[in-house]
């Protein structure tokens, strides 16, 4: 119960802080183990054989941590037989189901070669920046000023960001990644905003805990499915994911399961910060900050500690314009609660 109450008690900017903390380690050795750069590593592997370690590992957190939490009771209840199991409703399903698209797509963009985590993330997050408000008109949520100056300051990141020499330089398979990530975000906080994004804390959690049920279950069916009844190199990198590459060694299979644990962190945390009552774009810069901050931050891990090539200045660039945004997310707000306290106590 004590887990219950501080998940419950969680502001925005705590949800922040420990997707920043569950980001850094999850991109970084996502690159690392992907690219060959890990003390023990022979060589590195191709990013759809990480993703069924990965996954099936963020599918035993989500169960143990909706466990430990003790929320199962609180999602839509099913009689099937003399059980009563918690089941999602078709909006959580629709938004589970793309959850689970970007859990796939966000792995695999840390595993392409020639493009920075620093990069990969202004890309996708500028992308989800453009698709928040777009989403607040079409729900009839009001926008207010300083979330628009946020979305500006983001959008500039990512045009600092493409203005670099090579910021076009996109393989095929990198770019549909990022637009199947970027559709799956565009339904999925059209769903919430339908559902979830209310002042009543009960309903935010019964919506969180039917699209946690769906994403990495989701996932793992079809990398199976994928694997075992397709043909293609696709199809046999998942299989080898599913297969071999638990014969790889330890260094990979136990860095795969704490890129899985991290993964679902960032997926809790992140969950969190989308399903605040504010506006989407509100949240989403909130949630795209931390994540460039995490990318950051694990650029340079990898440059101090692996001698991996250091972040460029049009990306850090980038990354500052971004966190500006934050402040303007932050300051008016904290600004306006203190004018209401001192209102009060007078």
């Amino acid at each position: 119960m004590g887990l219950r109450r501080a998940l419950a008690g969680m502001g925005i900017w705590a949800a922040a802080v420990g997707y920043f903390l569950s980001y850094v380690p999850y991109s970084a050795l996502t690159k690392a183990l992907s690219k060959g750069m890990l003390p023990g590593a022979e060589g590195g592997l191709d990013g759809l054989e990480l993703l069924p370690a990965t996954v099936m590992t963020s599918t035993v957190g989500m169960l143990a941590f909706l466990t430990i939490a003790g929320w199962w009771g609180d999602a839509t209840q099913r009689q099937i037989g003399g059980l009563s199991l918690p089941t999602p409703t078709r909006w959580t399903l629709i938004s589970g189901l793309c959850t689970a698209g970007i859990i796939a797509t966000t792995t695999l963009a840390y595993t392409f070669g020639g493009v920075s985590i620093v990069f990969m993330m202004l890309l996708m997050r500028g992308g989800v920046l453009v698709i928040a408000p777009i989403v607040d008109a079409i729900s009839g949520r009001t926008i207010r000023w300083f979330s628009w100056v946020a979305l500006a300051l983001s959008l500039g990141a990512l045009g600092v960001a493409f203005s670099e020499r090579g910021g076009w330089a996109l393989t095929l398979t990198a770019g549909l990644d990022i637009t199947i990530y970027l559709t799956a975000y565009f339904f999925r906080l059209s769903a919430m905003s339908h559902l979830a994004k209310t002042d009543d804390p009960a309903v935010t959690r019964r919506y969180f805990v039917e699209e946690q049920m769906v994403a990495t279950p989701a996932v793992v069916t079809a990398l199976a499915l994928t694997a075992f009844l397709g043909s293609g190199a696709a199809a046999e990198s998942l299989r080898a994911g599913f297969t071999t590459f638990f014969d790889r060694g330890a260094v990979y299979v136990g860095v795969a399961v704490l890129i899985g644990l991290f993964s679902q962190g960032t997926g809790i945390f992140g969950g969190f910060i989308l399903l605040g009552k504010q506006e989407n774009s509100f949240c989403v810069p909130v949630n795209r900050a931390s994540s460039i901050l995490a990318g950051v931050v694990a650029s340079a891990a990898l440059a101090v500690l692996l001698g991996a090539s250091p972040t460029s200045t049009h990306q850090l660039v980038g990354a500052g314009m971004v966190l500006l945004a934050v402040l303007f997310l932050s300051l008016p707000p904290a600004l306006a609660n203190r004018a209401k306290s001192h209102t009060g106590a007078v």
